[in-house]
């Protein structure tokens, strides 16, 4: 095999990997996060009368979508020993390790990773992550191909393309989307990336919503060496936020996943709001109600509220009667929008970032929301 995946990527990385060459790897939609169980409303355990919410049986959706933090390779591969050392680290709730090189594919050099589809799905936006296609198609030892690598490389689906690596095969082209991997042309189940002979484990993404990133970066490298190039794909500088998608209507239903919830918490609650800020608040603080805490600090909830805070600001939502519940996500999402209202989230630009840091006082915060919210903006 002739090079290594993201050889263009490479070069940037080691001479300092600008942002925006860097663009945001893999980010899914995680808002559509839902909790294992049968149907309507569960309890996860240890929290009495908190409600979380299901997907629907009919969903092609993953349980549970994550968002890419940063990303670690090594061009000759990441040490397996290494790998459980990262996960362990401060703040890091999610590792996925992937092969890649540089093959040929109809006579062109193309940048490839091979993955397991069953987890590399999660790590999708949501439009790819939602492809029922796509995954059938790699399940089967078919290749999928990133939007713009499907245009430049001439692809027809179904149509089958002779590929070269360590070995030649002919593989059939089994669609496209927006992949959101920038330097990654195409995707193979990680049975075809050994028969290409692609470099075992390669690159490693990092979800890590709740931690200091430049931090983590650091103790990334200090794991894996100087042979290594770590990044952090969320920005670090303060800055305003440019207009992200707001929904005016307001369904009359009971929201059923996360991504409803979001957006019918921000159209009712905060007209004017980015159901996207709400989501990648709630992907930030909680996984989506992976992790309702209580935190180092004494946050509770999907939303993550200090107690005395909401005590100001937990309302019942959607109907619900009673006193309001802070592990309750149809209490907990309303709130949260009604609070970032009041600071003036809805007017956006300054104002929407000035109201993020009124959530949480950190700047690294505020810029990893709006970094997950714009991510949201382009996949859904």
């Amino acid at each position: 095999m002739g090079g290594v995946i993201w050889r263009r990527r490479l070069s940037v990385i080691a001479a300092g990997a600008s942002l925006s060459a860097m663009a945001a790897i893999g980010v899914g939609l995680a808002s559509v996060t839902s909790v294992p169980g049968t149907s309507g409303l569960g309890t996860p355990s240890g929290y009495a009368g908190a409600a979380t919410i299901q997907t629907p049986a009919s969903t092609q959706l993953p349980r549970q979508l994550v968002v890419p933090d940063v990303l670690a390779v090594i061009r000759t591969g990441i040490p397996a020993s290494d790998v459980p050392k990262i996960r362990k680290l401060s703040g890091v709730r999610g590792v996925l390790t992937v092969s890649g090189g540089a093959i040929s594919v109809g006579g062109k050099t193309t940048n490839v990773i091979g993955v397991d589809p069953r987890s590399f799905r999660s790590w999708t936006p949501v439009a790819a992550a939602g492809d029922q296609t796509l995954w059938t198609a790699l399940d089967r030892g078919q290749f999928v191909a990133a939007t713009s690598a499907q245009r430049a490389l001439g692809l027809a689906r179904g149509r089958s393309y002779p590929v070269t690596g360590a070995t030649r095969a002919q593989l059939t082209f089994g669609g496209a989307a927006a992949l959101g991997i920038p330097g990654v042309d195409a995707v193979v189940n990680r049975s075809v990336a050994a028969r290409l002979g692609l470099v075992p484990n390669l690159a490693v993404l990092i979800n890590a919503p709740a931690d200091n990133l430049a931090t983590l970066v650091t103790q990334i490298s200090a794991v894996t060496g100087a042979q290594s190039h770590v990044i952090s794909l969320q920005p670090t500088t303060a800055g305003t936020p440019g207009p992200l998608p707001v929904d005016t209507s307001v369904p009359t239903g009971r929201p059923t996943t996360y991504l409803q919830l979001y957006q019918e918490s921000a159209a009712r609650y905060c007209p004017g709001l980015s159901w996207t800020v709400l989501a990648a608040i709630g992907e930030v603080e909680s996984g989506d109600g992976a992790n309702v805490g209580p935190s180092s600090a004494g946050a509770l909830g999907p939303m993550q509220f200090i107690p005395s805070t909401w005590q100001v600001w937990g309302i019942d939502g959607f109907g619900d009667t009673g006193t309001p519940n802070v592990m309750n996500p149809f209490d907990a999402v309303p709130s949260a929008a009604e609070m970032l209202c009041a600071d003036g989230a809805a007017k956006g630009g300054s104002s929407l970032y000035s109201a993020i840091f009124a959530y949480n006082h950190a700047d690294w915060y505020v810029n990893e929301v709006l970094a997950i919210a714009r991510e949201y903006a382009t996949g859904a």
